[in-house]
């Protein structure tokens, strides 16, 4: 028996029988988590006490290590021992069929009635998002919405009299600029404009997407006339893929674009060999630190950050997911409307800003104190801080709002860093292009959406190389069509008529 069939099983007749069923108050509230950290929390540490009293019920946290997640969430949800609050890490084929099959509440309302105020999002295309073809099946964990940006070297525009781009064409300028220009003044070309690593896969965040949807193709999917089709059908990604090609032939990108490790991103644009990065905001973040360390003095002068650029069909910011998973209540833990009300109580008290300061910083006074509003840690509580961030902030959900103390930078630059990166998220959060299927399950996709993907990933990194043509491209198109894709825009198209 297939296990997401098993898992099916297990939650469904639990939840459908009686056996073992109780109508009492729950006492405590039993949850299943990842971790990050070396080890775990320990039983009754004292962010378990004092959340445990802000909940106003005894957490029993099962800590399992992220690396056995996923295999330990269908062991669960296959066999008769299921708590009352799981993190699901994704809607992956076994938490779906579990969760159409009626084996997790479904909080729509719930959490739409207004009983539950920490509860209620400040995105609700993200909740959207994060449902099961409109069914919200859990609490998500909500991540910044816009992270995505241009990453600059700052000292090569200053030294070249250029500004920061606003536009897609802006950008093209500098990139040649920081190639053919000699933006740092040694007299050598031995210079290039855009870093760009190997990225497999579609709409996960590379530059390629970004590119995309600044040129107004749509994320992953768009409407056209009330009707879902694939971004990469559109003349605006054909236009963008132009644009990523004339980059590449004319130089402005790093020549091993399509093999270099993502791992080695931050490298050339330290070394002074590249000059831009479109990536998430907290890289500027992690090269200035990695910048202080060459430069101590001058470490200020290296890196500008833009905003998501205009596209020649107007103004599109790519959001991301907007979330990380979600807390998700089986049936056959929590088994009728009295303990579901006390445990979306519970996950309530655990949105508040005292809740979430100990989930991400753990106690003030402790490991932590306050300085100007924003939190301080203690070197000699480094292991418990590390506890703290690396599994208590696994049941973070803050979807409506992140109230918690920031954290003190550093510099007075990290600081003001820091600032633009938060005016920088809400300038851009209006102009967000969220992606219309994401709510949507395409049994086809979830069997066969991997090598789907591969099939124009590979067609458009082959297509920016030079290696095909446009009839090249179309026929790929065309084998994505033949190979599941037509049946997958169908089954998208079928669940968002309704």
């Amino acid at each position: 028996m297939p296990l997401a069939v098993a898992a099916i099983g297990a939650l469904t007749l639990t939840a459908c029988s009686d056996g073992g069923a109780s109508d009492e108050p729950l006492e405590s509230l039993d949850i299943m988590a990842p971790f990050f950290s070396a080890v775990p929390p320990e039983e009754d540490d004292p962010i378990d006490q004092a959340l445990s009293e802000l909940a106003g019920l005894d957490l029993s946290v099962q800590w399992v290590p992220n690396s056995d997640y996923g295999a330990k969430t269908n062991t669960v949800l296959a066999g008769d021992d299921i708590p009352d609050v799981m993190v699901i890490q994704g809607k992956d084929q076994a938490f779906v069929q579990t969760a159409e099959a009626g084996g997790f509440w479904d909080l729509t309302e719930h959490l739409a009635s207004g009983d539950y105020p920490n509860l209620v999002t400040e995105n609700p295309e993200v909740q959207e998002a994060s449902s099961v073809n409109g069914k919200v099946c859990g609490v998500y964990r909500a991540r910044d919405v816009i992270r995505h940006s241009v990453i600059i070297r700052q000292d090569w525009l200053d030294n070249l009299g250029l500004a920061l781009p606003e536009t897609t064409d802006d950008l093209y300028e500098i990139a040649r600029a920081f190639t053919e220009d000699d933006p740092d003044g040694n007299g050598e070309d031995d210079t290039y404009g855009m870093i760009n690593p190997a990225w497999s896969g579609l709409g996960n965040g590379s530059p390629y997407d970004a590119l995309e949807v600044w040129h107004g193709s749509g994320n992953l999917w768009r409407d056209e006339g009330g009707e879902l089709v694939p971004a990469f059908t559109t003349p605006e990604w054909r236009q963008a893929l132009e644009y990523e090609r004339d980059l590449v032939s004319n130089g402005y990108v790093n020549p091993d674009y399509a093999t270099m490790d993502p791992a080695t991103w931050n490298e050339p644009f330290l070394n002074g060999e590249g000059g831009i990065i479109i990536d998430v905001q907290s890289r500027a973040a992690e090269l200035s630190k990695l910048f202080k360390e060459q430069d101590p003095e001058g470490f200020a002068r290296y890196i500008g950050l833009a905003g998501q650029l205009e596209g020649p069909n107007g103004t599109y910011a790519m959001p991301t997911a907007g979330y990380s998973g979600f807390l998700a209540i089986p049936r056959s833990g929590v088994q009728n409307e009295d303990q579901l009300e006390q445990v979306l109580a519970a996950l309530n008290e655990l949105n508040t800003t005292e809740a979430q300061n100990l989930m991400n910083h753990g106690i003030e006074g402790d490991n932590f104190t306050v300085e100007d509003g924003a939190a301080v840690f203690d070197p000699a509580k480094q292991d418990f801080t590390d506890q703290v961030t690396g599994a208590w902030a696994q049941l973070g959900m803050n979807l409506a709002g992140y109230d918690a103390y920031p954290i003190k930078q550093a510099s007075e630059f990290d600081e003001a860093l820091q600032q633009l990166r938060l005016e920088l998220q809400a300038e851009d959060l209006a102009n967000a292009v969220f992606n219309p299927a994401a709510a949507f399950v395409s049994p086809t996709y979830t069997t066969s959406g991997a090598q789907l993907d591969t099939i124009i990933a590979d067609a458009r990194i082959q297509y920016i190389a030079g290696q095909i043509d446009e009839a090249g491209l179309d026929a790929a198109i065309e084998t994505w069509r033949s190979s599941g894709g037509d049946d997958v825009t169908q089954e998208i198209n079928d669940l968002y008529a309704g």
